[in-house]
């Protein structure tokens, strides 16, 4: 039985680990392989490597040839891979600017990007007290609707994309100040896109505010949003203005290590 580093017991999923066993035996192969090879170099039998297989197959990850009946991966694993490569090259280059943001402003500073209709911290550096350690972790998940970075994203996208969004997410309120109302987050957003950054007004946690704004690429697409977020008491509108300029200083700086014009 394995133990994470503090010593706790890990159990091991059985069913992942042979997916994964077969999925390695496929990618090692090259070429498409029988049920019969997949089950015995994977020490499986042929009922559970069908069952794993099929599974693999309605997600597309698999393909299964209609003359052989052999099985083979898709690019379905290189797109992931392509996209984990993607978010790695979007903070290794905003990393910099993010650790110089940090020291000037001296509150937490945060790059996130689009992940499923949520965002997702790729790289964080926290303010001189810790205080929000907690909230915002590298590979914490958070809503669009109710952060800054999100609601910068957003306000980038097409209409219809919002929509979609609401209809598959809905708009959860979070705290008293969280936008619920389609309409108000429409207006919202759309102010965003002309003033150029976006708020977090205690939108997603009781006693903390944002700032941020978003990152373009060379295609022109925003890519990925910085912020930078403290406690309410210390984020007065005064120092929020101040930030912005900076902020997009900074967003202009990554873009161009992302190839933008």
């Amino acid at each position: 039985m394995d133990t994470t580093s503090g010593g706790s017991p890990c159990y091991n999923n059985q069913s992942v680990e042979k997916m994964l066993d077969i999925i390695e035996v496929m990618a090692e192969e090259g070429r498409p392989m029988r049920l019969s090879d997949i089950a015995h170099r994977t020490d499986l039998p042929s009922a559970t490597a069908l069952r794993m297989l099929r599974t693999l197959l309605s997600r597309r990850y698999v393909y299964q040839e209609s003359d052989t009946s052999q099985y083979g991966l898709t690019l379905g694993f290189a797109r992931i891979g392509s996209m984990i490569s993607d978010k790695l090259r979007i903070r290794d280059a905003a990393h910099p600017f993010l650790v110089e943001l940090s020291k000037q402003c001296q509150e937490s500073v945060c790059l996130a990007v689009e992940d499923d209709q949520a965002i997702s911290y790729i790289d964080v550096l926290d303010g001189p007290d810790g205080m929000l350690k907690i909230t915002q972790r590298i590979g914490k998940r958070a809503p669009m609707h109710c952060t800054g970075i999100g609601k910068a994203l957003l306000s980038a996208q097409a209409p219809l994309s919002v929509d979609r969004l609401i209809q598959r997410k809905g708009l959860t309120a979070f705290t008293p100040n969280t936008l619920t109302d389609c309409s108000a987050l429409t207006a919202e957003l759309q102010r965003i896109g002309q003033q150029g950054y976006a708020l977090d007004e205690e939108e997603c946690e009781l006693g903390a505010r944002c700032v941020a704004v978003g990152v373009y690429d060379y295609q022109g697409q925003c890519v990925a949003g910085i912020s930078i977020t403290g406690p309410s008491a210390r984020m007065t509108p005064e120092r929020i203005e101040a930030f912005v300029p900076m902020l997009q200083h900074a967003a202009r700086e990554i873009g161009v290590r992302l190839g933008q014009r």
